[in-house]
């Protein structure tokens, strides 16, 4: 069994609790339970023991033997009369006591003979039991308003200790001595097991707002454990004072729906008979609060009333609005247009407020609405237009299908990374799907998905001649063709070996030009320096200039 505070009890008590109250152990049990009580706290060394032995004090000064336990030998029970057969010794010397009832309420010693000393460690026992049940009788028929009846009896059955009644209205504590409000209270305890039954009486002036109120009682203990009994409502009669008219309906209401007109009434026992006024159209109904309008369209929308057939002059209103929202879109379903062409759309609305309009196309939201001024085979999918009020909204939709004969956008060739194979994209638009042919037979084939008219074929090639090789595309309405020139790759070394040999050629050329010009300018030199009467010394540095740059030029050919 748990142990507890006896100052802080606060949690339902399943076995036993604990505390030190001036140098004394009191543990607290439940009612039936096995209670177990420790020696010392549970702190007795089994190896320290020579003897230790329980008792319980019988009164007045006597005591009663329970149980001897020796060192080294089994427990030996020595209870006689209420205790026989309900003690035994725990693994922790504790004594545990079955079927715990009021009568145990007394004090029990542990006595330890150890080596060095004797010592007795006295437990007082408290003994609870939460009520058998909280219930309330002699339930009042009906209440009247401002006169104080009695409403009921709550009943708590054999507690210990005895427990406090607290009535409840709506889970809130009802307050004695409050206006409207008297509890008497009395207890009862039963003289053959000492257990404790509490009664509470409440007397009490209804409201009209206590018209199904909900009361029940509720008992706490010193444990802290609540119980609460059944709640119970009661009819409280008063005339009528205010009625009010209700809409039941769909919300958004739209036409063809139906609405139900429900006329209600605060007296009580509430009013049976009514008068609809139906836009101008009495109709009376009999046994009942409500009046239902089939099949409701635009025009009947309006002010409504009900009034009481006893009374016309209470009467209630409310104002019926039916909601409509009509769309046309033309044109629709399925559309089918050539590429190039043109779609005009026309979106019509009728609709009793202000409405809101999104397209999407294949699922995916568009910012606007689509134009077509110039269809092409991107344009193809499915388009909806959703329009809503409020909560009201319609939906149309048409699916766009351009046709036409396939064209060839691209035809392109490259290397392959790695050099061995040329790879050949074929890129045409067209719808349906166009086939592709090559003239040839390529490796690896691949196509691109089929996606807005669009489609991409690819062949491999290790072309050994230079070809020219075609690709074709064609559906049900044209054909289209493109060639392309591959060349071989002995053609390729071929074409780079000629370009060296080209920049070689002009190398030496330009050498040459370089090399006559130099002989020219020499000969013109001399002579000018025969002419003047100058030194060929003169025009010496010149002359190493162009020797130099003859021998680069020279040098650059070579390579």
């Amino acid at each position: 069994m748990h142990l507890l505070s006896a100052s802080c009890v606060s949690a339902l008590l399943v076995s036993a609790f604990l505390c030190q109250v001036s140098g004394f152990e009191t543990v607290i049990g439940l009612y039936g339970e096995t209670l177990e009580i420790p020696c010392n706290n549970g702190a007795v060394k089994d190896e320290d023991v020579l003897l230790l032995k329980w008792k319980y004090d019988k009164g007045q000064g006597v005591s009663g033997d329970l149980l001897v336990k020796q060192k080294n030998q089994n427990v030996s029970i020595s209870a006689t009369d209420e205790y026989k057969g309900r003690v035994s010794l725990a693994a922790s010397s504790s004594l545990l006591l079955s079927a715990a009832t009021l009568s145990d309420q007394r004090t029990f010693t542990c006595m330890v003979v150890a080596s060095a000393d004797i010592s007795e460690y006295p437990v007082t026992v408290v003994i609870n039991k939460m009520p058998t049940e909280v219930e309330i009788h002699d339930k009042a028929e009906e209440l009247e308003i401002g006169k104080l009846t009695k409403l009921g009896t709550c009943v708590a059955k054999d507690a210990n200790p005895a427990v406090n009644i607290t009535w409840l209205k709506n889970n809130k504590p009802l307050v004695a001595d409050e206006e409207g409000v008297s509890i008497q209270a009395s207890l009862l305890v039963d003289p053959a097991t000492g257990l404790v039954t509490t009664t509470s009486i409440l007397e009490y002036s209804a409201k009209k707002e206590d018209t199904d109120a909900q009361f029940s009682c509720s008992t706490q203990q010193i444990a802290g454990t609540e119980l609460v009994s059944s709640p119970v409502t009661f009819s409280i009669t008063f005339s009528t004072e205010n009625i009010a008219l209700k809409v039941i309906a769909q919300d958004p209401l739209v036409e063809g729906d139906n609405v139900t007109l429900k006329c209600e009434a605060d007296g009580n026992p509430a009013p049976t008979s009514f008068n609809f006024h139906l836009k101008g159209e009495a109709v009376k109904v009999e046994n009942t609060d409500s009046y239902t309008i089939m099949k409701v369209s635009r025009n009947s929308s309006g002010e409504y009333k009900c009034s009481l057939v006893d009374d016309p002059t209470m009467e209630a209103t409310v104002d019926i609005t039916v909601q409509y929202l009509d769309i046309n879109l033309s044109p629709s379903g399925d559309i089918v247009r050539s590429a190039g062409g043109t779609l005009d759309l026309n979106l019509k609305i009728d609709a009793s407020g202000d409405t809101k309009v999104s397209w999407t196309k294949d699922n995916v939201k568009l910012d606007k609405e689509p134009k077509f001024s110039k269809v092409n085979y991107a344009h193809s999918g499915r388009y909806e237009c959703e329009v809503t009020l409020g909560l009201l909204s319609r939906k149309v939709s048409f699916e766009l299908a351009v046709e036409g004969a396939p064209v060839i956008k691209h035809l392109t060739k490259r290397r392959r990374d790695d050099g061995k194979y040329k790879v050949l994209m074929c890129e045409a638009e067209g719808s349906p799907k166009p086939a592709v042919s090559w003239s040839i037979n390529g490796t690896s084939p691949s196509e691109s998905d089929y996606v807005n008219g669009k489609i991409t074929h690819t062949i491999q090639v290790v072309p050994h001649a230079n070809l020219t090789v075609s690709c074709t595309v064609s559906n049900e309405f044209g054909v289209d063709t493109k060639a392309i020139n591959v060349s071989s790759y002995s053609s390729d070394d071929g074409d780079q070996t000629k370009l060296v040999v080209g920049v070689v050629v002009g190398l030496l050329v330009a050498a040459i030009v370089l090399g006559l010009a130099y002989w020219v300018y020499t000969k013109k030199s001399k002579q000018g320096s025969w002419k003047t009467g100058e030194k060929e010394d003169g025009s010496s540095e010149e002359e190493k200039k162009l020797e130099e740059k003859v021998e680069e030029n020279n040098q650059k050919a070579e390579v």
